[in-house]
């Protein structure tokens, strides 16, 4: 009996690896400024009143600048991992593309992509995604902070789903993992 049902690993790498491409291009970090960086900020604002406006100005200068501190600890804005982690943004993209292809041309039965080969690219992509968020950009002069934001958490489950499904995807030919050996391809 031929066994027609589509690979459910495959399927999963494949959604998975559109889900990696995409969050590449959502928030992944939270920019903030902290009370040092409020601090200085107001400093220099000061600085640049006294030195180039009138008394008018000063005053505005001073009565904004006391709003500084409100700011501090709050997200200003979000980066996305296109926009911060060029070469990092472009790996992932690729592996992504890698992925969600060779989960697409064994899917329509073109190629013999084994699951070890899909998951050995989600694992690449895990590693990639971990050390972005284990390491952010940027030089650390404690005026802004950045903060982990959803996008890379995003990216960090979707590489580990392209992972798990293609340890979980069968041998080119077979419906399941053999009963013999229970790591299907993965084995030497």
């Amino acid at each position: 009996m031929v066994d027609d049902r589509v690979p459910r690993g495959l399927l999963i790498s494949a959604l998975a690896s559109a889900v990696l491409a995409v969050s590449v291009f959502l928030p992944w970090y939270s920019v903030s400024i902290t009370p040092a960086g409020a601090a200085e900020a107001q400093q220099q604002f000061a600085v640049v009143a006294q030195q180039y406006g009138n008394a008018d100005l000063q005053a505005m200068a001073d009565h904004i600048g006391a709003q500084f501190g409100s700011v501090a600890g709050r997200p200003l804005t979000t980066v996305s991992a296109h926009q911060a982690l060029k070469d990092i943004s472009v790996v992932l993209l690729l592996l992504a593309g890698i992925s969600l292809l060779a989960s697409l041309l064994r899917l329509a039965g073109v190629l013999e992509v084994g699951g070890g080969q899909i998951a050995l690219v989600g694992l690449v992509a895990v590693l990639c995604v971990l050390f972005r968020m284990l390491s952010p950009p940027g030089t650390h002069t404690g005026l802004i902070s950045l903060s982990l934001s959803w996008g890379s958490w995003l990216a960090l489950a979707a590489a580990t789903a392209i992972a798990v499904a293609g340890i979980g995807s069968p041998l080119a030919g077979q419906s399941g993992a053999s009963e013999h050996d229970p790591l299907g391809d993965l084995s030497l």
